[in-house]
């Protein structure tokens, strides 16, 4: 066996992994200081990113096979993979050498996501075609963009973070999505879709500037298709004919099911060979020279000619194909997502051109491709146990907020005929599909089109419906111009259900709803609610389903209820009045949305220390009440405001309040607790929580040391 050699002129600090398994027994892990000689079997030196601060510094890894717990790699070998450390061992391997690569990918995911019951079934789709990608261009300088993480982890694993993927998603683990400081061949961060085409025609516009050759590969979903900003850019790209190569990874999905059974895009013998033959480098300098001629004869030959080939084109291409083109892209399809032959033979001819614009390589997918094969393989190893066929745990769920929601808008939906439902954001949550099968005419998804699904639904109330928009909270950011203009500046009723508000657990910051509170509260006609628990979310879906003069909405959070099981038709709440849960004296606390539950914690713990203080439930933002203000600011000296948002939320409403009305004045002292300045992190909701200081025990060590108890409070957060 070989060795590696390594030697460092400056001092960095190399931290080995110590949960992996070196391939020679006697290999040993240690931590170290360069300038250093390394001598090893199998060694991985490469800067964990080019954007990091140098604490991170370099990592090296003496390992190619991640061992972690009980898991299936001393049973079911994978052979190829375990030679792969980088993408620079991809590019001798012949093309059966690449299929059983990307088997053995296939497989180790399937494993993987199964037992750890992450998704992934997107990440099957494209295993080949990731295989294809690191073998034809040369990551980390040619730049590879992605536009959602779901799709990336076959990308990890060939990119040196195999050994971490049972990290993904959880605290200080592997980011579920490209992350520019997680590593160097993630030039650009995704998350929420549709951006890898803006991004990497400015890097090729850069590259040009500065006169670097690297390429620009971005790979796209069709549900990123949806967007609008997807046809932006790409519009721009054609203008700009700047050389880059956008991938569309069409995994035959659409937003209307009967679409779904319909006509396919087809890919037999004679489409394959057009698709060679459009990315051949030939047939490119043969009509490059032909547009060279036209263009000298003048007299409008050009824009003939070039029509003339568009046409020609679109009639062997798909269906659609011709939209591409009008943009100005020159597009190759369709093309085999799962044969590695034909990919590497496109993808070739397409990396070997001269800079002639921006090329779209059509490219079909299957989700679940490969599924069947991994699980006979698992079965006939003899180690099923622990490993799941589904997405869905095999335990049962707990009931989730947006079961009672969805319950809820059933329920008033047949009591009112003109209820309908729009929903936009990336995939949908199941509980919709309840609503939509009791009301299949009155249920719009609109996919990633959240400023059409604002201002459509601002259409739908001024034809006389009642429209709950539903988004999530992260999503709803790029439809704020369309929630001012096009609904509260007209007064239009828009019903905003905003959905994962707050913390989201392993989405972290890319998915967090942090924002809602303080965008939405600041608009002068909308009326803004947060429910403390499944009981008033309940009531807040009537109260919403009842206003018909002005916008309103209400946010709720993607976990679990408070417990309360609560069914049946909701009452309407009077807008913008709160409640007292509990009586006390000296310090209130007056949480909004879910944070009273946590209020109420505190509560609890601050009572067995001898400690009564006032819990209220706001439950409006705006409207504030502001007699429940006055009388917790008048009987109390201390007064605490909770919420699950950010600076300049709920919080500053009542701080605005109570400065203007002169309480502040007074014997009374405002503390706010809110999400900090700074993006939380991925982790678990309990550990997020407890990252932004807004559990329990967090808000009665707060109360603690404003009554002097600072010893108490200390002991309390130990």
């Amino acid at each position: 066996m070989g060795t590696a050699c390594a030697q460092y002129p400056f001092e960095v600090t190399a931290s080995f992994q110590e949960k992996c398994r070196a391939l020679h027994p006697k290999t040993k892990l240690s931590k170290c200081n360069f300038p250093l000689r390394v001598e090893c079997s199998r060694q991985r030196l490469y800067p964990w990113s080019s954007s990091t601060t140098s604490s991170r510094g370099y990592v090296g890894q003496i390992c190619s096979l991640p061992d972690y717990g009980d898991f299936f790699w001393d049973r079911i070998p994978t052979p190829m993979l375990d030679m792969v450390e980088n993408p620079i061992h991809l590019k001798n391997l012949t093309p059966k050498e690449l299929k059983q690569l990307a088997d053995e990918i296939r497989l180790e995911l399937f494993c993987m996501m199964s037992k750890l019951q992450k998704p992934f079934k997107a990440s099957l789709a494209v295993v080949e075609l990731t295989v294809a990608i690191h073998h034809i261009f040369h990551a980390p300088m040619d730049k590879i963009l992605w536009d959602v993480g779901e799709v990336t982890y076959a990308h990890k694993i060939l990119t040196g973070r195999r050994a971490l993927m049972h990290t993904l998603r959880e605290k200080e683990g592997l980011s579920g999505f490209t992350s520019r400081s997680e590593s160097e061949y993630d030039p650009f961060g995704s998350g929420h879709g549709c951006s890898s085409i803006s991004a990497g025609l400015g890097m090729a516009v850069a590259r040009d500037l500065k006169g670097k050759r690297e390429r620009i590969v971005t790979v796209i979903g069709n549900g990123s298709t949806t967007a609008g900003q997807v046809y932006e850019a790409m519009g721009n790209a054609g203008y700009l004919d700047s050389n880059m190569v956008v991938i569309l990874n069409d995994s035959r999905h659409s937003l209307h099911p009967k679409l779904e059974d319909g006509q396919i895009t087809p890919i037999n013998a004679l489409s394959s060979t057009l698709t060679k033959l459009q990315s051949s480098k030939s047939f490119r300098k043969f009509r490059e020279a032909a547009k060279g001629v036209t263009k000298r004869i003048g007299k409008g030959m050009h824009e003939l000619a070039a029509k003339v080939d568009e046409y020609a084109r679109g009639m062997v291409g798909p269906l659609g194909s011709t939209l591409f083109e009008e943009l100005g892209l020159y597009y190759i399809g369709p093309v085999d997502g799962h044969n590695i032959e034909e990919l590497i033979s496109v993808l070739q001819g397409v990396a070997s051109l001269d800079p002639t614009g921006p090329v779209l390589v059509h490219v079909i997918t299957t989700e679940y491709q490969g599924v069947e094969a991994s699980q006979k393989r698992v079965i006939s190893n003899g180690h099923l146990e622990g490993f799941y066929t589904s997405e869905l745990s095999p335990n049962p769920l707990p009931r989730m907020y947006s079961d009672c929601f969805v319950e809820a808008l059933v329920n008033e939906a047949e009591k009112d005929k003109d209820i309908v439902v729009v929903h936009a954001g990336m995939g949908m949550e199941p509980p919709l599909q309840l609503f939509q099968e009791k009301f299949p005419d009155k249920f719009f998804d609109v996919g990633m089109a959240e400023q059409h699904a604002v201002t459509f639904s601002a259409g739908l109330s001024c034809g006389g419906l009642k429209p709950f928009c539903i988004i999530p909270s992260t999503f709803l950011q790029r439809a704020y111009d369309q929630v001012v203009h096009d609904v509260d500046r007209q007064r239009i009723p828009v019903r905003f259900a905003i959905t994962s508000a707050g913390l989201v657990g392993s989405d972290g910051p890319t998915r967090c709803g942090a924002f809602d509170i303080t965008f939405m509260s600041c608009l002068p006609n909308m009326i803004v609610m947060a429910p403390s628990d499944e009981d008033e979310l309940i009531d807040m879906v009537a109260t919403a389903a009842h206003v018909d003069d002005r916008p309103i909405c209400f946010r709720y959070p993607r976990g679990a209820t408070a417990g309360m099981n609560s069914v049946g038709n909701g009452i309407p709440i009077e807008i913008g009045k709160g409640r007292v849960l509990i009586e006390g004296k000296d310090v209130a606390l007056l949480g909004y949305g879910v944070m009273v539950q946590n209020c109420l914690k505190a509560w609890s713990l601050l009572s067995k220390l001898g400690i009564r203080v006032t819990v209220a439930d706001a439950r409006f933002c705006k409207p504030l009440d502001i007699q429940l203000v006055r009388e917790l600011c008048e009987n109390h000296s201390f007064l605490i405001t909770v919420e699950e948002g950010s600076v300049g939320g709920f919080g500053s409403h009542v701080a605005q309040f109570i400065a203007l009305d002169g309480k502040l004045d007074g014997r009374i002292k405002w503390r706010p607790i809110a999400l900090p300045d700074s993006y939380i992190e991925q982790a678990s909701p309990e550990e997020q929580l407890a990252l932004a200081g807004l559990t329990g025990h967090h808000i009665a060590a707060t109360v603690l040391s404003l009554l002097g108890r600072n010893r108490e409070a200390l002991l309390l957060m130990q």
